[in-house]
């Protein structure tokens, strides 16, 4: 099926791994041209040389807004525009609320919800004025069944799903879709991290029995871009191998 990507041109936020690299991949296989950031030089550097042509390497933390704004602002010049924004970052520290002392909400709203405000703020105005735009942030499935030991994490995405459903409805009639996908376990290195690298007893945890694949995590957000996808906005889809119990 042809997404009708060629040409497009996408920022995608926190890919020197994980699941935003796979977004950045699988844009890449449908013709896009991709902007990508991490904090690392030298890991956003070699996640660039591995996607190949087509793939900018660019060197900002998206965990401050002005970090994303700066980045959008650089794939903007790279690219010489956006027409896909896939806002993504990393979580923050596990913990419940016993244990998780009031100073440490700052820095996790600032991570998971004031960087996509900011990265929308950045790239959206633009998609409104030429008629076409795609936003799709990487949120988690915490946000619809918390989880008991990343109440930050609860907290901050579930600020984000609140601001994008409310952009999605404003912006619905400029040709700008606006969707966030929740996953749920995933071969990642924070999966691997928060399980102490056992990733059978993550899997134990899904009716699948087996943790999603980054790589077809990355093909369902490339479809979310497609212009097949044009009639899907506000949505917050989980990817969960049925993890999620709830009926709504």
């Amino acid at each position: 099926m042809d997404l009708g990507l060629d040409g497009r041109r996408a920022a995608v936020a926190a890919a020197s791994g994980g699941l935003g690299l796979a977004s950045a991949r699988a844009l890449l296989a449908e013709g896009a041209r991709v902007a990508i950031c991490g904090r690392d030089a030298d890991r956003i550097n070699a996640a660039a040389a591995d996607l190949g042509p087509g793939a900018h390497p660019i060197v900002a933390d998206v965990g401050t807004p002005e970090g994303a704004t700066g980045f959008v602002a650089a794939a903007r010049a790279a690219l010489g525009g956006v027409d896909i924004l896939v806002a993504n970052a990393g979580g923050p520290p596990p913990g419940g609320f016993a244990d998780t002392p009031l100073e440490s909400y700052g820095p996790a709203l600032e991570l998971n919800l004031l960087s996509v405000v900011a990265m929308c703020r950045a790239a959206v105005p633009e998609m409104r004025e030429r008629g076409f735009g795609r936003v799709v942030a990487i949120t988690s499935l915490s946000v619809r069944q918390p989880n008991p030991n990343l109440i930050l994490s609860n907290t901050a995405r579930a600020g984000a799903t609140a601001f994008l459903r409310t952009l999605a409805r404003e912006v619905a009639a400029d040709g700008v879709t606006v969707n966030s996908l929740q996953p749920g376990s995933h071969a990642t290195a924070r999966l691997a991290k928060l399980y102490g690298g056992d990733l059978a007893k993550a899997a134990a945890q899904v009716p699948a029995r087996a943790v999603g694949a980054p790589e077809d995590f990355g093909a369902f957000v490339a479809y979310l871009c497609s212009r097949q996808a044009s009639f899907v906005t506000g949505a917050a889809i989980p990817v969960d191998g049925g993890e999620y119990a709830g009926l709504l």
